[in-house]
């Protein structure tokens, strides 16, 4: 199974719409707080900008099932295929693997026990936590909030 996974990882521009180039740079996105504020929606900016939760079972792309690829709404970096998507139940988009160099991680303290909290590499932004309640074959979940996504849909044949 864990070559499924790495299929999965490293096939992931299979999915992304024929008129978009990933761009494979690492280039670093940084704006200041207030050019952050004008780029993006008042939600995701607290949460990007500022690492709030949005509410569960708020997020359209909690049920979002296409084909396709979720990027970062800061900076448009591919995050995540909907092959590495699942249901967790938890209300919020949930993956059990990630497109490898694109999140960086760091510990959070802000509910006094330590927590894996995961940032886009290019931008970070804020996208939410790592927790070890996943499904097979990893046992990993990437709990993301959704306001911190965008998704660009597989075009249709």
């Amino acid at each position: 199974m864990t070559k499924r996974v790495e299929e999965i990882q490293a096939n992931w521009r299979e999915l992304l719409p024929a008129d978009v180039n990933a761009d494979s740079s690492r280039d670093s996105v940084e704006l200041g707080n207030e050019d952050w504020r004008k780029k993006l929606a008042p939600e995701a900016f607290e949460v990007l900008r500022h690492e709030a939760t949005e509410r569960a079972f708020t997020s359209p792309l909690n049920d979002e099932h296409r084909p396709g690829i979720f990027v970062c709404a800061g900076c448009g970096q591919p995050l995540f295929s909907s092959e590495m998507k699942y249901d967790s139940g938890s209300g919020w988009p949930s993956f059990f693997t990630a497109i490898p160099g694109s999140l960086e991680t760091s510990t959070d303290y802000k509910l006094l026990m330590p927590r894996t909290e995961y940032h886009c590499s290019r931008c970070g932004g804020h996208h939410g936590h790592i927790f070890e309640d996943g499904p097979t074959p990893t046992g990993t979940r990437y709990c993301n909030n959704g306001v911190s996504l965008n998704f660009l849909e597989k075009d249709r044949p």
